[in-house]
């Protein structure tokens, strides 16, 4: 189960390079999108990123947190 902890992480992270291309890409104008679409984005970024962040560190120390929480 850590081992799919770690592979969530991973989407976690890839999930937030994405949202970060996006912003930049609304924030240059390339895409349409206001400010509170980059406000919702940049908070969605930050969530992702604690949530790879978390289950990273908690895969890295072997300590399974999903399934203990399921």
């Amino acid at each position: 189960m850590v081992n799919v902890q770690a592979l969530i992480a991973i989407v976690f992270f890839a999930a937030s390079l994405f949202v970060a291309r996006t912003v930049m890409n609304i924030y240059r104008g390339k895409w349409p999108g206001g400010a509170g679409v980059l406000i919702y984005l940049r908070m969605l970024l930050g969530f992702l990123l604690a949530g790879a962040i978390v289950l990273s560190f908690y895969s890295f120390a072997g300590i399974d947190i999903i399934s203990k929480h399921l």
